[in-house]
């Protein structure tokens, strides 16, 4: 039986899906240069339709790495950063797990060979 994953949990696994696509990522990175963009400014710098723009924000959207907001007739995208962010602390914590289990095995490894004294030579 699997465990439901926490509401933390699920946002990363929305990040890293939304992330996944190199679109998406692209997006990503033009408004963080920007600030600021509409999808059809978007789509001029893309080799997709604003439709297929549109698409690729709602997915950041639902992952929490962009929002939009309407001015006049245009809806206005902007990155937020804080579910990066916090995906960035699950992936320190993750590192910092995977480094103290390796100094772990390093120790043990250390201490099996010291307490097994000198090869013998061939």
């Amino acid at each position: 039986m699997t465990e439901e994953p926490s509401g933390a949990a699920r946002a990363v696994d929305s990040v890293l899906g939304a992330l996944a696509d190199p679109t998406r990522r692209h997006l990503l990175d033009l408004l963080a240069a920007r600030g600021e963009a509409t999808a059809t400014t978007l789509a001029e710098r893309l080799p997709v339709s604003r439709q297929a723009v549109v698409k690729h924000l709602a997915v950041l959207d639902a992952a929490g790495l962009v929002s939009g907001r309407r001015a006049g007739r245009e809806v206005r995208y902007a990155v937020r950063p804080a579910a990066l962010d916090a995906t960035a602390q699950w992936m320190a914590s993750l590192a910092a797990d995977w480094d103290r289990r390796l100094a772990h095995i390093r120790r043990v490894a250390e201490a099996a060979e010291r307490d097994a004294g000198p090869t013998p030579p061939d």
